[in-house]
């Protein structure tokens, strides 16, 4: 099983943590243009669930890809945890038009532009959202390794951020 750990945070400005992975000598991967399109049944099962499924196409230099992704509720802990398993898929059609068979439509469309970086052993993500600001994710193998990352980055002081984007975005049009 694949477990996804993370930790979430709002940031005001992401130059500055972007200068500060360039002073720690962090490695920058890729700039990357990610449109989720988030998928539920008719009675929102996963989502009353705290589930999700995700088709998301991907831009990196102009070359497009897209992943099918699944992620379970998360669990307790100190950061975001939950089961994900994710594969690359060639037809995003086909894999539309089967999600559609099974009852699968799209609920809500999430666009962000995302620089990511690695430092230790974790992926650093630099998130922007139209809708929502700025964000910093931290993946990584565990706790430990995470809190280091954001201790490192000077983002001790924030608060975790349990829900995804998609909940974020939810609630700010239902303001």
């Amino acid at each position: 099983m694949c477990v996804e750990i993370e930790a979430k945070l709002k940031v005001d400005s992401l130059e500055e943590v972007e200068q500060k992975l360039t002073e720690l000598g962090a490695k920058f991967l890729a700039e990357q243009l990610q449109t989720d399109f988030l998928l539920d049944d008719a009675n929102a099962t996963l989502t009353t669930t705290d589930r999700c499924l995700r088709l998301r196409r991907q831009t990196v230099a102009g070359s497009e890809s897209f992943f099918l992704t699944y992620k379970g509720a998360k669990e307790k802990s100190n950061f975001k945890k939950r089961q994900e398993i994710e594969t690359e898929i060639i037809d995003a059609p086909s894999i539309q038009k089967l999600l559609s068979a099974l009852g699968y439509e799209k609920v809500l469309v999430v666009e962000k532009k995302r620089c990511l970086w690695q430092l230790g052993g974790c992926a650093v993500a630099l998130d922007q959202l139209p809708l929502l600001g700025d964000f910093v994710e931290i993946e990584g193998p565990n706790n430990e390794e995470i809190a280091d990352v954001q201790n490192s980055l000077g983002l001790s002081e924030l608060t975790h951020i349990e829900k995804s984007y998609a909940q974020l975005i939810k609630e700010e049009h239902n303001k």
